[in-house]
This record gives C-alpha cells, structure tokens and sequence, in this order.
C-alpha cells in the first residue's frame, strides 16, 4: 500500500480533522502528518503497528540465526580460538 498525496496532511489539518483521520486510518489507511512542511509522524492503525513490530522482531531472530549459522560454518572449518588465549593476547596488544 502506497502513501498518496491525499495522505500527507499539515499538523494544523490533522488537529482540526482528528476523528475523520482516525476513521480512514481505521478503514486501512496511513496518514504521514508534517509540521513546517516537512515529515514529522505517522498515523497508523494500532494493529497494523503491532504486526510491523512482529516483523521486526521476526528479522532480528533471522539474523541471530544467519550470525549463528556463520559462527556453526567458522567452527565446522576451525577457524576457532580458545577465548582465554583470544583475550589474553588483545591484552597484551592493547597494554603495549
């Protein structure tokens, strides 16, 4: 779903006309309200902003697996270290 022209409203519009946005927010629309001509927020439907937090979430938890697919890759070609000698040797690079 794309944003029209007819979606962007000045602040003072959409302070005047609250209840009637609300309603077409409600019907599936999304409003981007601007202040000094320029974007400033978005009137969304409270649904339709708890799914883009689900996708969001949902995106995190795939890259936490694609990290941890890579480091399974990393530990299945041994390209391991023993964290104690890793962190002893940062150290001792760090203290020099």
């Amino acid at each position: 779903m794309g944003i029209s022209a007819g979606d962007v409203i000045p602040l003072s519009t959409a302070r005047a006309n609250f209840s009637e946005l609300a309603e077409e927010v409600k019907a599936g629309a999304e409003k981007i309200i601007t202040k000094n001509g320029e974007s400033y927020i978005a009137l969304i439907d409270a649904q339709r902003l708890d799914y883009y937090h689900q996708l969001e979430r949902e995106r995190i938890h795939l890259l936490l697996i694609d990290e941890a697919s890579k480091g399974l890759d990393d530990v299945a070609a041994g390209k391991v270290k023993d964290a104690r000698s890793a962190i002893t040797a940062l150290k001792r690079r760090r203290s020099t």
